[in-house]
């Protein structure tokens, strides 16, 4: 078989797939929320990627390098911008320590962040 249809056909299939990459990635960067990703997945994503390059990095230079290297680069992005944009789950859950126990239902925004700022300045004096 002539090698120019498995040659077409990676680049074709390549740039299919960052194609349909792009889109998330320019609206997590235009919108800065990142809430409804998973961070287990983003981790998952880049421990397979960074595996599998061991892999790709053995197969002759073709698309799939330049796939893999989009891959590489996506998804590390989007574990940069996961972390910066939302923090990371163990932070983010610190807010919730404003709920004091004799409270029913959820405090009023002002008094969850007075809580969190009393918090905040125990935590700077210890």
């Amino acid at each position: 078989m002539n090698m120019t249809i498995p040659l077409l056909a990676g680049v074709v299939s390549t740039v299919i797939f960052a194609g349909s990459t792009l889109p998330m990635l320019v609206k997590a960067a235009r919108t800065k929320d990142l809430s409804s990703y998973s961070l287990s997945n983003i981790v998952l994503s880049n421990l397979g990627n960074v595996i599998h390059s061991v892999y790709v990095l053995h197969l002759p230079a073709g698309p799939v390098w330049v796939l893999h290297t989009f891959y590489l680069l996506s998804t590390a992005l989007m574990l940069v911008w996961y972390l910066r944009y939302t923090g990371l789950p163990v932070l983010r859950r610190r807010s919730d320590w404003c709920v004091l126990p004799a409270q029913r239902g959820p405090p009023a925004p002002s008094a969850c962040q007075e809580a969190v700022r009393s918090h905040r300045a125990l935590e700077a004096t210890a």
